[in-house]
């Protein structure tokens, strides 16, 4: 079922004013700009996912045909150098699912973290460590190899206003990866 915007505002309107009482009001006030759409960016991904939060929270990019597992690594690598993002691991998951016997297409995570924007972050909201470090997913699929990483909108529009600072770091960080997705899918470095 398709929801049309204003059955989407009247739901949102609802739900405000029936939150209003528990500080719903207070907590919109401290949202940065933006958050209201992007809210709706991943409302609209949940309802078309039929329900699956992960994929509403993802960003997913397809990587071309004739791009290799390896350009995807080379290009998704070279931007976190160029950007500053430290590469902090690797998975090669279906490398150690096939070491078990269990056949598996490819699936490998990628980590990167910027230290000092971590910090910051942590600073910030302690919970935010759960987010850390920031992941690229390479999963192969039917129709060949996808990159995933989490949308990070959600984490910087749809939270509470951060410092100027603080805002700038993040959205740096948020660019790098959607930068190592873009390039990563191209096979471009």
């Amino acid at each position: 079922m398709k929801f049309t915007t204003a059955i989407k505002a009247a739901l949102l309107a609802t739900a405000v004013t029936t939150l209003s009482g528990c500080g719903t009001i207070n907590a919109i006030g401290n949202l940065e700009d933006g958050a209201g759409e992007t809210f709706m960016q991943v409302w609209d991904k949940w309802v078309d996912a039929e329900g699956d939060i992960a994929d509403a929270t993802m960003w997913e990019v397809k990587v071309q045909e004739g791009v290799t597992f390896e350009d995807v690594v080379d290009a998704i690598n070279a931007v976190g150098v160029n950007r500053n993002i430290k590469n902090v691991g690797e998975l090669p998951l279906s490398e150690e699912l096939k070491a078990r016997g269990i056949d598996s297409k490819r699936i490998h995570v990628m980590s990167f973290c910027n230290p000092e924007t971590a910090r910051k972050m942590v600073d910030f909201s302690p919970a935010m460590g759960g987010f850390l470090p920031c992941r690229v997913n390479i999963i192969e699929e039917e129709d060949g190899l996808h990159i995933y990483s989490m949308n990070m909108d959600m984490a910087i529009k749809m939270g509470k206003k951060m410092p100027p600072e603080l805002k700038e770091a993040t959205m740096q960080v948020r660019d790098t990866i959607w930068e190592m997705m873009q390039k990563g899918s191209k096979g471009e470095f």
